[in-house]
Formats: C-alpha cells, sequence, structure tokens
C-alpha cells in the first residue's frame, strides 16, 4: 500500500501519493532552442517529476535545421542545464515527434503539456490550443509559465532574422547554438 504525504512534502501537492509520477511535455519547434526555451525548461522541472521535450517536425514552418539538428541540440542544451544542475531532480528527455501532441502526451504517460507564454498575444492561441487538447483528452492539463522578463522577447524566428541580417544573437541563445547557425550560414566565428 502506497503512503498519502499528509505533511505536503516541498514540491509535491499536499495528500498526494508518493508512487505516482508527474509527466509533462513540453512542445516546440526548437529552430533554433533559445535562452526562453532554456528558462521553461528549468522552471518545468520544478514542477515534474520527468519532462518530455517534444521536437516537432512542423515542416509546415520551413525550419532552418532538420529535425534530428534540431533534436541534438536540444539535447546539448538538456545536457549543459542538468551538468549545472538546474534539473531540479526531475528527469529530462528529448523525443522527436510528428503526430498530434495529444496522442503524443498519451503514449508518453503525459498528463500535463508545458507551454510558455511571452505576450497577451500568444495567450489568444495558446488558450485556443489548450482548450482543443482539452476536448480531444478531458485528463490533460495545459500548464501556461509566463515567460521571465528577460527572455519574454525572444523567438526562434527573430533569432534566425536577426542572425541572418548579421546581429548578435550571443544574449538569445548558447555559445553552442550560435556556433550552429554560424555554420549552418557558412560563417566563421572571429575569436574574442
Amino acid at each position: 500500500m502506497v503512503e498519502d504525504d499528509p505533511v505536503g512534502t516541498p514540491g509535491r501537492p499536499r495528500g498526494s501519493s508518493m508512487s505516482r509520477k508527474r509527466i509533462a511535455v513540453y512542445p516546440g519547434t526548437f529552430d533554433p532552442i533559445h535562452n526562453g526555451h532554456l528558462d521553461v525548461i528549468r522552471r518545468a522541472t520544478l514542477l515534474v517529476d520527468r519532462l518530455i521535450v517534444a521536437v516537432a517536425i512542423n515542416a509546415g514552418k520551413d525550419p532552418l535545421f532538420a529535425l534530428d539538428e534540431r533534436v541534438k541540440m536540444v539535447e546539448a542544451e538538456i545536457n549543459s542545464l542538468l551538468a549545472a544542475n538546474a534539473g531540479n531532480g526531475a528527469l529530462v528527455e528529448v523525443r522527436p515527434f510528428e503526430c498530434l501532441l495529444v496522442r503524443f502526451a498519451v503514449e508518453n504517460g503525459a498528463d500535463m503539456i508545458i507551454r510558455g507564454l511571452r505576450a497577451v498575444s500568444d495567450f489568444e492561441y495558446e488558450f485556443q490550443m489548450a482548450l482543443n487538447n482539452k476536448r480531444l483528452v478531458p485528463r490533460l492539463e495545459t500548464v501556461f509559465l509566463m515567460a521571465s522578463e528577460t527572455s519574454q522577447f525572444i523567438s526562434s524566428r527573430f533569432v534566425k532574422e536577426i542572425h541572418l541580417l548579421g546581429g548578435d544573437v550571443s544574449s538569445m541563445v548558447s555559445a553552442n547554438v550560435l556556433r550552429r547557425l554560424d555554420e549552418k550560414r557558412g560563417r566563421l566565428r572571429v575569436a574574442e
């Protein structure tokens, strides 16, 4: 028999079963992954026992990086995050997907979808998406995490556009992602 947690272990709801694992999916195209994504991932690990970062194929967005390149970049960034002990004890894994998000979530045992919000304009779209997901799979909850003040202006689209036009995106992405952007665009980085 599993005992309940009557005192409320920090980070676990009072009275919750200790054996029940909270599993969430954080979906995105991650083309490329940026500091705003990493902030959401870090904060989501405070809420769950297992976080699946789901990299969408999303050919409709005409990605700069192929799916396997994006998966490798996300894995590298997650490994750096975990090496810095910023995973908060949660298991974090990266998986590609190309099916309906709710199907992917159910197949992976998730009961939660994590979404990041930067502005009110994000909320309208995300709210509609959450309602449709809830209609399809009523047990799935969507948890919205507001972007931190330092990352609310960052989007993959802006990172790619600014970089394409020669702007400095080093404050928006890791050194590894910046190197991948430079390689993709045929640029050499000058050592500083």
